[in-house]
């Protein structure tokens, strides 16, 4: 059987044409061809008006909440479990992150926790579609709505998944959306932003490229910003990711059936959920051990390890990292259900070139890990 990749694009000779007509014609008369066509396509696509490619999704996150102004002394909600780039940013302004809690059926940012910590500081809320899946959304928007409190769709991990039909970026005051290697759609390193609102989009399209407002005199700087331009030749590869998006998704959501499949036999096993009248694109296949297997996130990843099986944990609570010292005595007070479920979950490869042959394998190997417990709890 050939190596098992963690994760990986799947790249055709459409994006290697794409990216060759890139190098040759790109640098005169159409220097951001690609990335203009890219962005306007792709705020089209989610039914927005505006687009700003970035170099990742934490920068579009930092270009957003700098625009709404947010600043030292407020504070931003976000989910306790998530990659920190969905945090990060806030810190970036001097602001406080407020970790609140995930629900326990799809992991995402819970609704009752949110509305729990809405102080007279806070000045965005940031809601992740964690590992494809889809929050509450109606019941999120209506919070935001209801203090008027911005809403911020952190949709990096949810390209093609909806909500009740609706599109996953296309909630809230602006959504982001991340291209890095590892994700459905792939520029290498790469993000976006799109939005609605033709105030927020022209301070974001200043603050993206040092403080130059479009149109206006040469090297004639407003004020100081940040250089946060993408380039021709990663829009290129975007745009041909972007144009195969239906077969993208579509591989994705195959290898979690696999999974689905291959774990169908054993009990009290959870995987991503699929949002009420939604479609979840799957990113990454997330399973979480019933308590009955007695099975840590590390304990399981040692084990497949030893079978030469890779895998990922599930993102750790953020107030339990180094990064954030001093918040976990809080965050496991205030958020049960993300220390819970982070310590028993992990992440299947999710690469593009997986085969049936290897996710099988990555099944059979999460069986024998849990033979022992599945046999004392009398799980088939």
């Amino acid at each position: 059987m050939d190596p098992i990749y963690m994760a990986g694009p799947w790249i055709t000779e459409k994006e290697i044409e794409t990216v060759l007509d890139a190098m040759r014609t790109g640098w005169y008369e159409k220097p951001y061809y690609y990335v203009e066509t890219f962005q306007k396509e792709f705020a089209a696509w989610h039914g927005r008006k505006y687009a700003l490619m970035t170099p990742n999704c934490t920068t579009a996150i930092h270009l957003l909440l700098t625009a709404l102004g947010v600043g030292e002394g407020d504070e931003v909600i976000v989910p306790e479990c998530t990659w920190i780039a969905s945090a990060a940013p806030i810190n970036y302004q001097r602001a406080t992150p407020v970790f609140c809690d995930i629900d326990p059926k799809h992991w995402c940012l819970d609704p009752e926790s949110v509305e729990r910590r809405i102080t007279s500081k806070t000045k965005a809320i940031i809601v992740v579609d964690l590992f494809g899946n889809m929050p509450y959304m109606d019941e999120l928007v209506a919070i935001s709505e209801r203090h008027g409190i911005p809403l911020i769709e952190d949709a990096a991990e949810s390209l093609g998944s909806t909500y009740k039909g609706r599109k996953a970026g296309t909630f809230g005051i602006g959504s982001t959306f991340s291209f890095h290697r590892t994700k459905t759609l792939t520029t290498g390193e790469g993000g976006m932003l799109i939005l609605d609102d033709d105030h927020l989009f022209e301070r974001c399209t200043i603050l993206r490229d040092h403080g130059r407002r479009p149109g206006g005199k040469m090297y004639f700087n407003e004020e100081v910003t940040y250089k946060y331009m993408p380039f021709n030749l990663q829009a290129a590869l975007g745009y041909a990711q972007f144009k195969r998006l239906d077969e993208l998704i579509a591989r994705k959501r195959e290898i979690y059936e696999w999974y689905r499949e291959g774990l169908a036999g054993v009990e009290d096993l959870q995987l991503n959920a699929e949002p009420e009248n939604g479609f979840n694109s799957v990113w990454i296949t997330a399973v979480v051990f019933g308590k009955s297997h007695e099975m840590t996130k590390a304990s399981a990843m040692e084990k497949l390890q030893a079978l030469g099986l890779p895998s990922r944990p599930f993102f750790y609570p953020l107030s339990s990292l180094p990064a954030y010292p001093g918040r976990e005595e809080e965050g496991r007070r205030m958020n049960p259900n993300a220390y819970d479920i982070s310590d028993r979950g992990i992440n299947l490869p999710c690469a593009m070139n997986l085969t049936r042959e290897q996710t099988d394998a990555i099944c059979d190997g999460i069986k024998t890990i849990l033979s022992v417990k599945s046999a004392a709890a009398g799980v088939r």
